[in-house]
């Protein structure tokens, strides 16, 4: 028997020692629906995080996709210390990715998971297929069909300027492109159990608006719908909307003294999301995106912690942490090289969940036996199980069979 199989025959009998996981595994069909198990917080708070579904590796799609690259960046040149060439200013700690791989989705939900957060706020490009836009959506497929596995909520951040491009290329009009978008959330997102509401009804944000700046315009889009979602727009914008919408939700102050956030949570007098930003960092220039929106000094994460302090200063119910992943922009939250975890690990007291960098960093190395082992298959049985393991909250049991590998 070589070295890896009977490394492999240790850690199956180590976690059938544990209980195996065929009576708690997700992924078995036993006729029954699968309830996840939830972290316990002592902060209330609801803590959504903004994330990009937007990226693709030449490893796993075949091609380095746009995000990755911008305009001059080449990620199949790789420097001499293994780090490839992106458009960035911070680079991922597990390196560039793609949005579509299972063991990512499931690497990025289960961090989430461990910081105590609740759901996710995804960018969302619409169903179309014109441009990149519908790769997008494929890629927010990917990451739904696992949110129920592991307890997190979600909601659409809706880019309505997209209906621009798709009406130009099919012939029809900007709102009907839009409607054929809502008619798709109304029909396969907002009657989900884990889709976010605001009190019983399907919260929609969207990113402006920049392209339907009327408020008739929305009453056009809805009118298609059976009930109307609680809509809201960026901070600055609920003119545009009209009665559409409900309120208002922050982004990025760039402000050292968070004199916007302070103005906004002070006297808006709709509804609020609330917003906590690590820093802002763009890469635009440099990658031939154009000029730059501008610079927040992430501070050693004195930034992130004052932004949620503020947000609790004003006792606001919900805050969307901006972003999850936008390292084009540099307010990236999942685990770099350069912050490594920090970002979480201010999450994870902030919200009052029990765990640490320990946990943290206990998913990142299944990620990597993952992708280490990726054509073995019973490694991947094995690492099947250290997933349960980890989604239903058994970190040690998930370490004892993760040593063995």
């Amino acid at each position: 028997m070589d070295l890896i199989n009977w490394i492999v025959g240790i850690a199956m009998f180590i976690s059938l020692g544990l209980g195996g996981c065929k009576e708690s595994d997700p992924a078995l069909d036993d006729g029954q629906s699968y309830i996840p198990v939830m972290v316990e917080k002592s902060n209330a708070t609801r803590l959504y995080m903004h994330y990009m579904p937007w990226f693709e590796s030449k490893d796993f799609s075949g091609y380095w996709g746009s995000h990755w690259r911008m305009a001059n960046s080449n990620p199949d040149n790789i420097d001499g210390q293994g780090k490839r060439d992106i458009a960035a200013h911070y680079y991922p700690l597990i390196g560039p990715y793609d949005s579509a791989d299972p063991d990512l989705v499931e690497y990025h939900l289960l961090l989430m998971k461990y910081a105590g957060i609740d759901g996710v706020l995804i960018d969302w490009y619409g169903t179309h297929k014109t441009l990149d836009y519908y790769r997008n959506f494929e890629n927010t497929e990917a990451l739904v069909t696992r949110l129920d596995t592991i307890g997190l909520s979600f909601g659409v951040v809706y880019e309505e300027y997209t209906a621009e491009a798709v009406a130009t290329r099919k012939g029809i009009t900007e709102i009907e492109a839009a409607q054929a978008d809502l008619t798709f959330l109304e029909e396969n997102y907002f009657s989900r159990e884990q889709y976010i509401k605001q009190e019983e009804n399907p919260l929609l944000l969207t990113f402006g608006p920049r392209l339907f700046r009327k408020a008739d315009d929305w009453t056009e889009i809805f009118s298609v719908l059976e009930s109307k979602p609680d809509f809201m727009p960026l901070w600055g914008h609920d003119y545009y909307v009209g009665d559409n919408g409900i309120g208002e939700f922050s982004w990025v102050d760039f402000n050292a003294d968070m004199r916007d956030l302070t103005n906004f949570y002070s006297t808006y007098d709709g509804h609020i999301i609330g917003s906590a930003c690590p820093g802002f960092d763009d890469y635009y220039q440099e990658g031939g995106w154009g000029e730059g929106y501008g610079y927040l000094s992430h501070r050693g994460g004195a930034t992130f912690s004052d932004q949620l302090a503020k947000a609790a200063e004003f006792s606001l119910g919900t805050i969307q942490l901006v972003t999850w992943n936008d390292f084009g922009e540099g307010t990236m939250i999942e685990p770099t090289d350069e912050f490594q975890y920090q970002f979480l690990e201010i999450l994870q007291e902030f919200s009052g969940v029990s765990y640490s960098k320990s946990e943290l960093d206990l998913v990142c190395q299944y990620y990597l036996k993952r992708k280490e082992y990726r054509d073995n298959t019973e490694v991947q049985q094995l690492l099947d199980e250290v997933f349960t393991h980890l989604n239903e909250l058994r970190p040690e049991e998930a370490s004892a069979i993760l040593e063995k590998l």
